[in-house]
């Protein structure tokens, strides 16, 4: 098939759009990391922009050394595959019964389920309903407050409506119960949308740090992303009895690579889940 000028004129301009939105998400990410690579003189005289000048590792030497942030990295990283576990889970045991059109209460469960996207207790109430199960100040607050997204069930639960009846309806018929099903069937036939749901529950998991901000006292529990909250804030205020401040220049090169520290990890993911992303995602909005 042989394009005409215009279309091949609207393919060029479609790519320039992409290429520019491409520089327009890259290149601050290249500047934080540059900057967090520069030597102090440098970034005072506002000298660099997209390559360090005077490279310096001294930030990350600082950050690294402490064996609280090397811990909390960690940690974080154990609570993110535990929460993308737990999350995935429970996003299949719920959106699956609801492809049941003879399931009691289903137009129920779904209004409810759709009035929680967009109406929550508040914070408060939160806090005294935690306290009063015990989760208060325990690292499992972490992980089951917030371990269901509704607009995750409702792609998963869309996903499911793809899969044709006939291919449950023959393991019905051969005695195979709805927990049969869903293990035999429907799982090994969402893999796409399983890994794109992971990748959200990842990413959510990772730069979340409100609820142990609200809900953890316990300093060892605390994710990276409350530590550098918290090392951000101590930069702000110029806190002198921070040991890790004490020398010239240290404070901009630290807020960048705080940035880097946390962010390069939770990246180094999409590579590898990418191949589903938009599978996931599309074939989820086909029925339903």
């Amino acid at each position: 098939m042989i394009k005409s000028k215009s279309t091949k004129a609207g393919d060029w301009a479609i790519a320039f759009i992409c290429f520019v939105i491409i520089l327009i998400c890259v290149l601050p990410m290249i500047n934080i990391i540059a900057r967090s690579l520069s030597d102090a003189e440098a970034l005072m005289r506002r000298e660099v922009f997209l390559w360090p000048k005077g490279w310096n590792f001294t930030a990350y030497e600082r950050v690294l050394s402490d064996a609280k942030y090397t811990w909390s990295l960690g940690w974080t990283a154990i609570l993110t595959v535990m929460g993308v576990a737990l999350s995935i889970i429970m996003t299949a045991i719920i959106a699956y019964p609801l492809i049941y059109d003879n399931l009691k209460g289903r137009t129920l469960i779904n209004t409810a389920a759709i009035f929680t996207m967009f109406f929550s207790a508040g914070t408060i109430p939160m806090y005294l309903l935690l306290r009063s199960i015990n989760l208060y100040n325990t690292w499992p607050v972490l992980l089951i407050p917030y371990c269901l997204n509704i607009f995750n069930m409702i792609i998963m639960r869309s996903f499911f409506y793809g899969i044709p009846d006939s291919l449950r309806e023959s393991a019905e018929i051969d005695g195979a119960g709805p927990v049969r099903v869903l293990v035999s069937i429907y799982i090994p036939l969402s893999t796409s949308v399983i890994a794109t749901l992971s990748l959200f529950y990842a990413v959510g998991r990772w730069n979340s740090y409100t609820d142990a901000l609200y809900f953890m006292r316990q300093e060892k529990y605390f994710p990276i992303q409350l530590l550098l909250y918290n090392l951000l804030k101590a930069l702000q205020n110029i806190d002198p009895a921070n040991e890790i401040l004490k020398t010239p220049g240290i404070t901009e090169t630290l807020r960048m690579a705080a940035v880097v520290f946390a962010t390069v990890p939770i990246l180094l993911i999409y590579p590898w889940l990418q191949r589903y992303f938009v599978a996931g995602v599309t074939l989820g909005s086909e029925k339903g």
